[in-house]
């Protein structure tokens, strides 16, 4: 993925990374579920040289489509936000893999399955290409909920499935891969914040429901690349480093404050002086945060992977909501009256904390009511904020990708011009003092934004390969005995043995001497089925039913016995949660409580290190000697 040239500071070539200010020309584009994308487009890199060499055209094209030609002399205009591209990914065969797993570690025929197989294979394709709004979205979170049942299936803690993930960075289209599934999982995760970070790009924010859109998007943003920092590590691509994510947050986050001083314009649109004062504070709010997101850009583990034009954008935006925050602090002196007596008490509480160290000259009360002295300080706010204007169009001519949005350009242009034209209007030729350096605005928000972490129990998926058998039992993890088919008759006392649970229902005690201890059944045996029908899935009343329907001919009952300690924790475990009245996996919120990775491979460059969180009501290594509550004996 070649981004195009750039001029750095000095006059020569700006990075060759460019991305990701730069995919609104995809915004449009959409894939539907599981009808696949084109993977031509998506394997061949020459294609995806050849579109990042569009960027350019494609970002102005957009801007002006999204803005509008009528806008860009009014208030209200946007300036354009940063959006991510969405990491890329190499189509995966999994046919062969698969199917050699069941049949080696299940014991089944893997030609059985190739059905739930394929299904999952199209899942993957069309998670690919997924289309800009909620549609995608849910499509991505249900191809990630979907990999922690292929996790529990498929990948055994120390053993390798032989199968690379290929995974393209987000920035440089630099490749890597794993045989590691959290490389998987933290691709995707970091898709669904770059599809969020889309999402709010796209949004109308010239009004009120679209700025709400979009501080919602850049937050959940936000939230996913925060998510994936605190839960994964030693990234094989620099998007994902902890400095690369530590950046997206904080610019998300800026993106927010941003939003949220623009909803500030419309919900206060009257022009009095508390409100002035309070535009003020927010515009210093966004300056505060964009001013750390450039910091951290300019730090050394990640000012040669971002795109100059994105430090560049920062730091315009940062010099000019600094502008802005000086310009409102001027029209609130200037253009707001003198207040009446019944208001100069808020106004003085208002404008004691308004800024950072208290401007000299005379008291507060007296500033406040005298209009000459009202007007020396404003114009003082309106030298700065001009400063500030001319250090970011200044800044904005440096990068030749930013010179070639039209509508940054006018943003800038238009607050330049505007507090030039108020300086004009209240400057008086028989001023003969010197305009002093008025003090910076102290930063406050009304709506400090939230980093929300992905909710994955709104997509509600069903294990494909939920015909291997419940995963407490049927996993990777665990090894168990080859199947073994035992024909039970039923004597005077039953036959001999106590059940508990459901799917499967295990064989709880055996009573010495009875017909079930004969027939060589034993305690944590799991019956997976009762004259030939599949039981796996069965409820405990089922298999009761199919035993007591047995005539005198007697039951063939088929067992299995999990192998060494790992197979008697499970069985322990299972034991207990059946007895605490506690089922199976009931939803995708499961999922985001379990660790989500617990390889111990030879691959252990990328780790999942969320600690499974456990109740502390389950109790675990119950024994089998007594009947309990949901036992019974037959």
């Amino acid at each position: 993925m070649m981004p195009p040239e750039e001029e750095s500071p000095a006059g020569g070539e700006e990075g060759d990374r460019d991305s990701g200010l730069v995919l609104l020309q995809a915004l449009k584009s959409s894939s539907t579920r599981k009808q696949g994308c084109d993977p031509f487009a998506q394997t061949q890199r020459s294609k995806l040289q050849h579109r990042r060499a569009r960027i350019n055209q494609q970002i102005n094209k957009e801007m002006r489509m999204r803005a509008g030609a009528e806008n860009l002399f009014s208030e209200s205009i946007s300036v354009p936000m940063i959006p991510l591209g969405l990491k890329e990914t190499k189509e995966l065969d999994l046919l062969a893999p698969l199917k050699d797993f069941i049949s080696e570690h299940y014991g089944e025929e893997g030609i059985l399955f190739e059905k739930e197989i394929k299904e999952f294979m199209e899942l993957r394709q069309a998670m690919r290409t997924p289309s800009r709004n909620e549609a995608g979205l849910e499509l991505l979170m249900e191809y990630y909920n979907q990999l922690y049942f292929l996790d529990t299936r498929f990948f055994p803690p120390t053993k390798s499935l032989g199968v690379f993930f290929h995974w393209y960075d987000s920035l440089t289209g630099v490749p890597s891969h794993q045989r590691a599934l959290a490389f998987e999982k933290g691709s995707v995760l970091f898709n669904i914040g770059a599809l969020h970070t889309q999402i709010g790009a796209r949004q109308d924010r010239a009004t009120l429901p679209g700025l709400n859109q979009a501080i919602d998007a850049f937050q959940k943003a936000a939230g996913a690349f925060n998510y994936l920092k605190e839960n994964f590590s030693n990234a094989p691509s620099l998007d994902m480093s902890a400095a690369s994510l530590t950046m997206l947050v904080r610019l998300m986050v800026a993106q927010v404050q941003e939003c949220v001083f623009e909803k500030m314009t419309f919900l206060r649109a009257q022009h009095d002086f508390l409100t002035q004062l309070q535009l003020a504070q927010e515009a210093a709010r966004v300056e505060d945060v964009y001013s750390l997101v450039h910091q951290t850009m300019t730090q050394v583990h990640v000012k040669d992977y971002v795109p100059f034009s994105w430090t560049t954008m920062v730091h315009v935006k940062s010099e000019h909501f600094k502008a802005l925050s000086h310009y409102f602090a001027a029209i609130a002196l200037c253009d707001c009256p003198v207040p009446a007596d019944a208001e100069l008490l808020d106004h003085e509480k208002a404008f004691i904390q308004f800024h950072i160290t208290m401007p000299e000259g005379p008291s507060l009360r007296v500033l406040l009511q005298d209009p000459e002295e009202r007007r020396k300080l404003g114009k003082a706010h309106l030298k700065k904020a001009i400063m500030k204007h001319e250090e970011a169009m200044r800044l904005h001519g440096l990068c030749k990708i930013l010179r070639k949005m039209d509508i940054l350009q006018e943003v800038l242009s238009f607050a330049h011009k505007r507090s030039l034209s108020k300086y004009s209007e209240i400057d008086h030729e028989e001023d003969f003092f010197e305009t002093g350096d008025a003090p910076d605005i102290h930063p406050k928000t009304h709506q400090k934004p939230e980093i929300k972490s992905p909710n994955f129990s709104q997509v509600k998926v069903t294990d494909l390969f939920h015909r291997l058998g419940p995963l407490s039992v049927f996993s990777a993890k665990n090894k168990w005995y080859p199947l073994r088919r035992v024909h039970l008759m039923r004597g005077e006392n039953g036959f001999g043995f106590t059940l508990r649970g459901d799917s499967p229902v295990l064989i709880a005690g055996v009573i010495p001497g009875g017909c079930a201890a004969e027939a060589g059944l034993k305690e944590g045996d799991y019956i997976i089925s009762v004259n030939g029908r599949d039981c796996r899935w069965a409820k405990h009343a089922e298999v009761v039913q199919l035993l007591k329907s047995t005539g005198e001919e007697g039951v063939e009952i088929g067992v299995i016995t999990l192998q060494s300690s790992e197979g008697q924790k499970a069985a322990d475990k299972k034991a207990a949660v059946m007895s605490s009245g506690s089922g199976m996996l009931k939803s995708n919120k499961e999922n985001s409580r379990k660790s989500l990775m617990n390889s111990k491979s030879a691959s252990t460059l990328l780790v999942w290190s969320k600690k499974s969180k456990r109740s502390k009501k389950s109790t675990y290594g119950i024994p089998f000697t007594t009947v309990g509550d949901n036992e019974a004996m037959y």
